[in-house]
């Protein structure tokens, strides 16, 4: 049996764990992902800025998990180290209609406002310039996120104007691989 410590890597920061994501989570991951506030800047199509069901939540979590399996790259789930918490999903999402790889995260509410957000992507984009083959990652801000916006800007993001994800409007955010220099 395959599981998900076989397609995910396990990282570890000051406060979090990222890691593959367990049917354990589903329970917390429902209930963020139920949360009028928490998905009021989320989605795409008709789902946009609307809370998902349980059934919703377990077939999203499939799909960020099997992102792992075709892609080799995807959204960790957020623990928090010392509680062993549940706190949100953070990482590359590249699905299919998605036009270049993008550094998206959720976080419950109780973890915000803590720098959990910049911690947990700055993480999933150090290991992604590591492990993704691609000189740039972008980001799909809605406009008026502006906590999303400012998470961006820590990081390193250069905002490139207002566009569309799948007739959705958003501003693009762009990170750019920073080159090595040579030994």
């Amino acid at each position: 049996m395959i599981t998900t410590n076989d397609l995910v890597p396990r990282l570890v920061t000051d406060r979090l764990v990222l890691r593959g994501f367990t049917e354990a989570d589903l329970d917390a991951y429902a209930a963020m992902q139920a949360d009028p506030e928490v998905m009021r800047h989320l989605g795409v199509g008709p789902a946009a800025g609307k809370p998902r069901s349980r059934a919703e939540s377990w077939t999203g979590m499939a799909l960020l998990m099997g992102q792992w399996a075709l892609k080799g790259y995807g959204c960790f789930a957020l623990e928090e180290r010392a509680s062993g918490r549940f706190l949100g999903r953070a990482g590359i999402l590249h699905l299919a209609g998605w036009p270049e790889p993008e550094l998206a995260y959720a976080l419950t509410r109780p973890a915000w406002g803590r720098g959990l957000a910049t911690e947990a992507s700055r993480a999933a984009l150090d290991w992604a310039w590591a492990h993704v083959p691609t000189e740039r990652v972008v980001s799909f801000i809605k406009p008026g996120n502006t906590a999303s916006e400012r998470v961006a800007a820590r990081l390193g993001g250069v905002r490139e104007g207002p566009t569309e994800l799948l007739g959705v409007p958003c501003d693009l955010w762009v990170y750019r691989r920073v080159p090595t220099a040579l030994a």
